[in-house]
């Protein structure tokens, strides 16, 4: 059973660029849940993961770079201003703090100002010293007792050396055990992932949903690069959802951060229940919206279109034509409802939530066996199967497989063509108002 961040003590792993932080999280987790690259700048936003030990559960938040203000030059890139700033207030919200330093660069100035930071927050703070690979190395470590936040732990993020050790140490400075602490299980959540392009507005529009600036936004293609999992509290019941990277052309994906920042939103696509499927308005459907369209449909996940930048339009015909556009290009979505809104000034964004929860609920139906052979008897004496090269195909019987989405299998005579089940699908959509959710039809052959 997994829990929401909200029943569980926190714990926020913190220091200054290329550190080890990522690597750490994945020791401290168990598995290779953040993405790690030898350069600084990988991670931006607070990542936050389950971890336990000694049958004690905690949530380990990952963040970027942090460069306390005295450290930020005035020169320096929004961007980097964007991303201490979530480092800060994982600390505010942290019931533990590790600060992850490098053995093998020793103490800066910059560790220096850091720890003064976090003397102020009055909170349990670790220090690992990272990258001590072997026992020549211990006495660097050492050097870091001077930052005054008690003796450091000496670590091999990447070879686990010394892990066990921090993680008891982690589990001693947790707070106590609130007896009776709500508990929420995410196993059954249903779970949003928001897709789409770089920079057509996915991070703006998942703080928008949140009410909360939790993850960077910059006007930078490909700003979020590992996918970002949040809990929504809504009147109808918790949400899970999920900002991913923008997907990109596969010659595109030129550096290994991004090639994983993919790997890891298709993945998010394929654990989904729905996608919020966000296309830039003012740009109109690209051929990537419709690679990537055919993508979401394939995992056969639930589809709400997002248009995007709606507001940026101001001419009816560029509006009409762009809906024209989605009819067309996007036929095989169909089914998906299409909603204009404008992540950043929030206009038609409450829309989302009522159209997610429509797509819950047609993505979990389940039909009477009754009513699908009724629907699909009605179907065949309207409009019979084509001839094949000897027989026309008949359809005996249909049984509702799965739901998640609704899966139906249809025992036959014979095979059926494509096109015919084109229009079983659209009848059984019609009669079962299924809503905005894929389907799914198996075919089965069955002597008469």
């Amino acid at each position: 059973m997994s829990t929401t961040s909200a029943a569980l003590p926190v714990v926020a792993v913190v220091g200054r660029p290329n550190v080890g932080k990522s690597t750490l999280v994945n020791r401290l987790v168990g598995r290779r849940a953040t993405i790690v690259q030898e350069h600084p700048g990988v991670t931006r936003d607070r990542k936050e993961l389950v971890a336990a030990w000694r049958d004690r559960s905690f949530l380990v938040v990952d963040t970027g770079g942090w460069l306390p203000d005295g450290a930020i030059s005035d020169d320096a890139h929004e961007l980097t201003r964007q991303v201490s700033a979530q480092a800060e207030r994982a600390i505010r919200e942290a019931d533990v703090v590790v600060l992850v330093v490098d053995a093998v660069v020793g103490a800066v100035e910059e560790d220096a100002q850091v720890a003064r930071v976090l003397q102020r927050a009055k909170k349990p703070v670790l220090v690992v010293a990272n990258k001590v690979d072997g026992d020549r190395q211990e006495p660097e470590a050492w050097a870091f007792a001077r930052l005054g936040l008690g003796d450091p732990f000496p670590v091999s993020a990447a070879h686990g050396r010394g892990a066990g050790e921090l993680l008891d140490a982690i589990f001693a400075a947790l707070p106590e055990v609130v007896p009776d602490a709500p508990v929420v299980e995410e196993d059954h959540m249903f779970a949003v992932a928001i897709v789409g392009r770089p920079n057509v507005g996915k991070s703006t529009l998942f703080n928008k949903l949140l009410g909360d600036e939790r993850v960077v936004v910059h006007d930078e293609p490909g700003t979020t690069r590992d996918d970002i999992d949040t809990i929504l509290d809504t009147p109808d019941g918790p949400l899970r959802i999920v900002d991913t990277a923008g997907m990109r052309r596969r010659s595109r994906e030129g550096e290994p951060t991004e090639y994983f920042g993919v790997v890891r939103a298709l993945d998010a696509v394929d654990r989904a229940d729905a996608a919020l499927f966000v296309i830039d308005a003012s740009a109109g459907v690209t051929h990537q919206d419709q690679r990537l369209a055919e993508r979401i449909d394939a995992a056969g996940t639930a589809v709400v279109v997002v248009l995007n930048k709606w507001d940026v339009i101001d001419d009816a015909d560029r509006r009409r034509n762009v809906l024209v556009d989605v009819a067309d290009r996007l036929a095989f979505l169909s089914y998906a409802p299409v909603l204009k809104i404008s992540a950043l000034t929030g206009r038609g964004v409450l829309r989302l939530l009522p159209a997610l929860r429509e797509a819950e609920a047609a993505y979990h139906t389940r039909v009477s066996t009754s009513t699908l052979n009724r629907l699909l008897q009605e179907a065949q004496a309207s409009h019979p199967p084509p001839t094949g090269r000897r027989t026309r195909p008949r359809i005996l019987y249909a049984t509702q497989g799965a739901t998640d989405p609704p899966t139906f299998t249809l025992f036959a005579t014979h095979e059926l063509p494509q096109t015919y089940l084109r229009y079983l699908e659209r009848k059984l959509r019609e009669g079962l108002n299924l809503g905005p959710t894929p389907m799914k039809l198996r075919v089965r052959r069955r002597s008469a």
